[in-house]
């Protein structure tokens, strides 16, 4: 049996079914990533450059496409490069970082909506208090917590993780993931120390999530009452709403099918299932905020109209 310091390296077996059509798939997967950088880069520089957007609402969604940036950063090179080698290897420490990446992006964006929505509770809920309670401190203690307390969580999970015996180096998927390389720890490896992480993990954002339902219970409740309240909503909110609900859907399918999911469905059909989460929020997120948010689709219609001219 293979143990911890004989497996250096992992097979990324999920690639092989994509052989056929390699070419045509590294193609259209660079133009996505483009359009993906594109995209979020270009936000982020609109807010970075205009004053008028250093507020609470947009500094967040500055940090939102920065997560978008990092976590397909973490997949698509290497994606790419995979199709063009015959070779579908990642190193081990490599594949830790990996898991890493794609488990701690998954994470912030979770940690970021729930800030968001929290911003929106005090900005609708409780105007009067909005200034005084969303200072630059408050701000910027939010955003250290969206980031802070991913990476925290799964740093400790992933040093757990490494110190497992692992009797199997193949993955079936296009990346590493945290559950499946300790899906193949050996029997005898003490897996206690992983499994408290990873409930402790599940229990702090499940409680994001009755956080976020929580603020949006009393945002409706409030928008009932004033006209003014539910175009604030619906300028507002309804975005953040749509990448909420977009993630969880998407997210939430990729867990329960990599727990409980079956192994029959063909192997292209897992991998898009795999990598769900690492193709629409990224991509919709800046499209979906770009547009409706005023003053960002202001901006970007002057700078469109100056190019033009």
């Amino acid at each position: 049996m293979d143990n911890v310091s004989v497996v250096r390296v992992f097979t990324l077996s999920g690639i092989n079914e994509t052989m056929n059509y390699r070419i045509t798939i590294f193609s259209l997967t660079l133009l996505y990533y483009c359009v993906i950088l594109f995209v979020n880069i270009s936000l982020i520089v609109i807010i970075i450059l205009d004053e008028n957007l250093h507020e609470p609402m947009y500094i967040f969604l500055c940090s939102f496409c920065i997560n978008g940036l990092y976590g397909t950063t973490g997949f698509y090179p290497k994606f790419l490069l995979d199709l063009l080698s015959s070779s579908h290897e990642i190193s081990y420490e490599g594949c830790l970082l990996q898991a890493f990446v794609m488990y701690s992006f998954a994470c912030c964006e979770m940690s970021i909506l729930a800030v968001m929505a929290y911003d929106r509770y005090l900005a609708i809920c409780r105007p009067l208090h909005y200034h005084a309670v969303m200072t630059k401190k408050r701000l910027s203690q939010l955003v250290c917590f969206s980031w802070l307390t991913p990476f925290c969580i799964f740093s400790v999970s992933i040093i757990l993780t490494s110190t497992l015996k692992l009797c199997g180096s193949k993955i079936q998927k296009l990346f590493c993931v945290n559950w499946i390389i300790f899906k193949l720890a050996c029997p005898d490896s003490n897996t206690v120390a992983s499994s408290i992480i990873s409930h402790a993990t599940t229990f702090i954002y499940v409680s994001h999530g009755f956080f976020i339902i929580w603020t949006y219970m009393h945002l409706v409740i409030t928008c009932m009452k004033s006209k003014d309240d539910r175009v604030k909503f619906m300028q507002t909110c309804v975005p953040h709403l749509t990448s909420l609900i977009t993630f969880l859907v998407v997210i939430v399918f990729d867990l329960m099918y990599m727990r409980f999911g079956s192994t029959d469905l063909p192997q292209s059909l897992q991998n898009f299932i795999a990598i769900e989460f690492l193709l629409i929020p990224p991509i919709m997120n800046p499209l979906i905020y770009g547009f409706k948010l005023t003053k960002i689709r202001h901006r970007i219609l002057n700078l469109a109209f100056v190019n033009r001219k």
